[in-house]
């Protein structure tokens, strides 16, 4: 990621963080309407989940000037989704619904190239995360 990309991101979730009980509700929402297989996936309180994804996301979003910090926590999260049932092939699905989410909360100003540098960025972590998860199901 480029030190430009790193900025569009985190100034532009500064601006989800006031609304992202309602980021994480649009974000399940549109999940499960684009795979509903993924809902039994998750069997706990969505609402307790979101902000668990919230705190996740913003971990990474604060992590990526000091990336070498954040992978082992990246890494174990992927490795913690082989356990709940989560196939490479749904990376591709949460980052359409977090792409989707991000839209709807930004409006305006997500732009061309704020959209690139979520997608530069979650392909970067979605990518260790499933380099940990196959290194896990070989094992």
């Amino acid at each position: 990621m480029t030190p430009q990309q790193i900025a569009l991101v985190q100034s532009t979730w500064s601006k989800v963080v006031p609304i992202q009980d309602q980021a994480a509700k649009l974000f399940y929402d549109k999940l499960f309407e684009m795979d509903p297989s993924l809902r039994p996936l998750f069997k706990g309180d969505m609402v307790e989940q979101g902000r668990k994804l919230m705190a996740m996301i913003n971990t990474a979003v604060n992590g990526l000037t000091r990336l070498n910090e954040i992978v082992p926590a990246v890494q174990a999260l992927g490795r913690r989704h082989v356990g709940y049932g989560v196939k490479e092939a749904h990376y591709e699905t949460v980052g359409a619904a977090l792409l989707w989410t991000l839209e709807q909360g930004l409006g305006p100003s997500f732009t061309p190239e704020v959209r690139q540098a979520w997608a530069t960025a979650y392909g970067l972590l979605a990518g260790v995360m499933k380099e940990a998860a196959a290194a896990t199901a070989v094992a």
